[in-house]
């Protein structure tokens, strides 16, 4: 289950369990979008690994109580901003190489 983490790693902006701005690597480090293009280049701080969209879960029960209501998100930030310098040399160690590839 997705932990929905609420904010940013890197600045902190808030990213509740509905905003499309959410951006995710595959160990679920949590980043808004316009740090995780335009600031870390689509290469995760912490593993490396590439972003993708946050999932949304429903707010409302559909189906079976999967939403919020019975898996809310996550209430208690994670901010570790990244080390810009180490990132940069980070990027440029992959020299481009795509996400699938790393």
């Amino acid at each position: 289950m997705l932990e929905l983490r609420p904010c940013c790693e890197h600045c902190a902006i808030a990213l509740p369990p509905e905003s499309p701005d959410a951006r995710i690597c595959s160990f679920e480090c949590t980043f808004c979008a316009d740090c995780a293009d335009g600031v870390l280049h689509n290469v995760c701080p912490n593993c490396a690994g590439g972003f993708t969209p946050r999932p949304i879960r429903p707010a409302r029960n559909w189906k079976g109580d999967n939403y919020l209501g019975d898996y809310p998100a996550k209430t208690t930030p994670k901010h570790r901003p990244a080390d810009l310098e180490a990132h940069a040399l980070l990027v440029e160690s992959l020299k481009g190489l795509p996400p699938e590839r790393r």
